[in-house]
């Protein structure tokens, strides 16, 4: 039981992770509240997850993986090479996925950043339209709106883990 409330906080995060990418990508804001609601889904996962398990390895993990995320990412908005939303999204996403899920994020989201500065610095790969002008345009202003890519890595890893944790466990054919 515990198992699937966890699971549900999880899935209860994923259309905020998607107003999050939307909200970002029109407007390159990512707002406090936001950032405030998926720090508690997150936060109750886990701690649903921990009493479960006995073990609190997996809060303590996502705890230091978020401190040493917004530590590092800070000095990089200091110099404004990212957003404040960027970098606190950053760090509350290891409360979300969970420090067992921390790898796939990784990868999921150097994929999906690489593709978001390809498309930025390339739109002309892009069919015509209000689209493709619209990403001439954060071109032109020099902003990537790396929240989507933090996002949508989010929301596909979350998505596997629920998916993983769903699915009947195959068991000896008898």
């Amino acid at each position: 039981m515990l198992l699937f409330a966890s699971l549900l906080l999880k899935a209860l995060a994923l259309p905020l992770l998607a107003r999050i990418a939307w909200r970002d990508f029109t407007t390159q804001k990512i707002s406090n509240q936001n950032v405030l609601l998926l720090v508690c889904l997150g936060l109750g996962s886990l701690q649903l997850l921990s009493v479960q398990s006995g073990s609190w390895w997996d809060m303590g993990l996502s705890a230091l993986a978020g401190l040493l995320l917004f530590v590092a990412l800070f000095p990089f908005w200091a110099l404004r090479k990212v957003g404040a939303g960027d970098v606190k999204l950053m760090a509350v996403v290891p409360f979300l996925v969970g420090g067992n899920g921390l790898a796939v994020f990784s990868v999921l989201l150097l994929v999906f950043a690489l593709a978001t500065a390809m498309v930025v610095k390339n739109p002309l790969m892009l069919p015509a339209g209000a689209f493709r002008l619209y990403v001439q345009h954060l071109d032109r202003k020099g902003v990537v709106p790396f929240g989507v890519p933090i996002s949508v890595a989010a929301i596909c890893t979350i998505a596997f883990q629920i998916y993983i944790n769903l699915m009947p466990h195959a068991g000896p054919a008898i």
